[in-house]
């Protein structure tokens, strides 16, 4: 149940599964006898402060970062309530008041920064990847004098050197990725 997914089939179905789940333990226990709010939370480990997903049924975060499910009787729990939180994804997030903010120029120049960087990071990776791809050899790089007696050693120095080639490859498609993302 910790595991997060994206759709909103998934998540219904994830909230289904973890109300089935918390009066399935509930009954299972025999839990009728109406603990509170801050109790269940405090048995479930949570290390945030609960949140109702739907009728008695309430959600926290646990140390270790995985969710936590749990339901409790009555309204409200017999503690403090938790306010209910829904945030729908075309909603902004707005900065609270006296958030630090960044004037544009200050922001611009770090943009500016930002892209050179990655820009250079960029120019060195294609060169390791051409340094790869020369060691490499289209697959089949002479065998080092130690390697023409043990044709282990070279399969193992040939999947070396690919894995580095590929390496690079998938270094070079991340950085262009996040220079296009760059404002």
């Amino acid at each position: 149940m910790s595991g997060r997914i994206g759709s909103e089939v998934g998540l219904s179905r994830k909230h289904a599964l973890a109300w089935c789940c918390a009066l399935a333990c509930a009954l299972a226990l025999g839990e009728g006898r109406g603990a509170t709010l801050a109790e269940k939370a405090k048995e479930s480990g949570c290390s945030s402060k609960p949140v109702a997903i739907s009728s008695g049924l309430y959600k926290c975060v646990t140390v270790s970062g995985s969710d936590a499910f749990f339901n409790v009787q009555g309204s409200g729990g017999g503690g403090t309530a938790p306010e209910r939180t829904v945030r729908r994804s075309d909603t902004p997030i707005v900065s609270p008041p006296g958030f630090p903010r960044v004037d544009a120029e200050t922001q611009k120049g770090r943009d500016d920064l930002r892209r050179k960087v990655l820009g250079d990071e960029l120019a060195a990776e294609e060169k390791f990847l051409a340094d790869a791809r020369t060691a490499f050899g289209n697959g089949a790089p002479q065998p080092l004098p130690e390697e023409q007696a043990d044709a282990e050693k070279y399969r193992q120095r040939i999947a070396r050197l690919r894995q580095e080639v590929q390496l690079h490859e998938r270094n070079i498609e991340a950085l262009k990725k996040e220079l296009g993302n760059t404002r």
